[in-house]
């Protein structure tokens, strides 16, 4: 915990130079359209488009190439409902090391493919958290890889950080960003990277309702994480990390709570009006601005949509 809350804003910077050569400058979208049922100004990091389709491949980057020769060596391990194992999975695979990805029983079918298709071994295990550090433990052992936590690491907190880091040189500055919350990788390194371009834009967190461990935690004071995520945001059912909500309670960092059925009609907006393939986990940070106009009304905002890795076989809103 002490390495992630001693990492400095520049430390996003160092992180854009590290992945520069891997990772895709990714473009900001707007719409008119969308801007009109907003009442604000919308920008959107376009991280769907990233490599290994979200925003994680980010952290994995600045992670595996953070790593001295001989820790690389033995390879990388992490626990994944399939963002960042298919991410860690490719970023390994840029440096020519092994990838070991623990998956948990019910997780997307389309992410599941995105990491064996990078290469990593899989490992499966029951779906709780616990069974999922268990499992990852044991193959840490056993293989001796290095362990990179979705989303409590240092240098993927710093590598996700980078995504707003571009956003904000490219089309800033903002009033306020709006990212999707769930470990709070991404949230604590926009945190990060605001701290360091922008430090009066104002950070907002989109959180499903079925899994609002970061609402609950920042009202608290403490972490309050004892619950069993139910939302369609399968990439936001984590539990939120010990360094992220250090970050973002240091940020004043606020959270919108969204109902599933919400985030499901902002994926059918971005893919009827911005047209582009969006997943429930990156949705809702368009659902939160519509679920609370009177919060944007008039403003500039900027939007990191951060993953697209969608199972078209099981669409939210049923077959076509």
């Amino acid at each position: 915990m002490n390495e992630v809350l001693s990492l400095p804003a520049q430390s996003v910077l160092a992180a854009a130079a590290r992945i520069a050569p891997h990772a895709v400058l990714t473009p900001v979208l707007r719409s008119r359209a969308l801007d009109a049922l907003a009442g604000a100004r919308l920008a959107f990091k376009a991280e769907h488009l990233q490599r290994s389709g979200a925003f994680k491949f980010r952290g994995a980057c600045n992670a595996v190439w953070a790593l001295a020769p001989g820790q690389a060596a033995a390879g990388v391990v992490t626990h994944s409902s399939g963002n960042h194992g298919a991410a860690l999975a490719l970023a390994a695979r840029t440096r020519g090391i092994a990838c070991h990805v623990v998956v948990p029983e019910g997780a997307v079918a389309a992410k599941l493919a995105n990491i064996s298709r990078h290469g990593a071994t899989l490992w499966r295990c029951a779906a709780s958290i616990q069974a999922r550090e268990r499992m990852c433990a044991q193959v840490q052992a056993d293989t001796g890889a290095t362990l990179v936590h979705p989303y409590a690491d240092a240098q993927v907190i710093a590598g996700q950080g980078t995504a707003a880091l571009e956003l904000v040189q490219a089309e800033g500055p903002f009033d306020v960003v709006v990212v999707p919350v769930g470990g709070g990788g991404l949230a604590a390194g926009t945190a990060l990277a605001l701290q360091q371009l922008a430090p009066r834009t104002r950070l907002v967190l989109a959180e499903p309702a079925g899994a609002a461990d970061t609402a609950r935690s920042l009202q608290a004071g403490e972490r309050r994480i004892d619950f069993v995520p139910d939302t369609v945001c399968d990439g936001l059912r984590g539990t939120l990390g010990a360094p992220n909500f250090a970050v973002l309670q240091a940020a004043a960092a606020e959270v919108i709570v969204v109902d599933d059925a919400a985030t499901v009609q902002a994926m059918r907006l971005l893919w009827q009006v911005l047209k582009q393939v969006v997943e429930p986990s990156s949705a809702i940070a368009l659902a939160a601005v519509l679920a609370q106009p009177q919060r944007f009304a008039g403003l500039r905002v900027g939007l990191v949509l951060s993953g697209g890795n969608v199972d078209i076989d099981a669409l939210p809103w049923g077959a076509a």
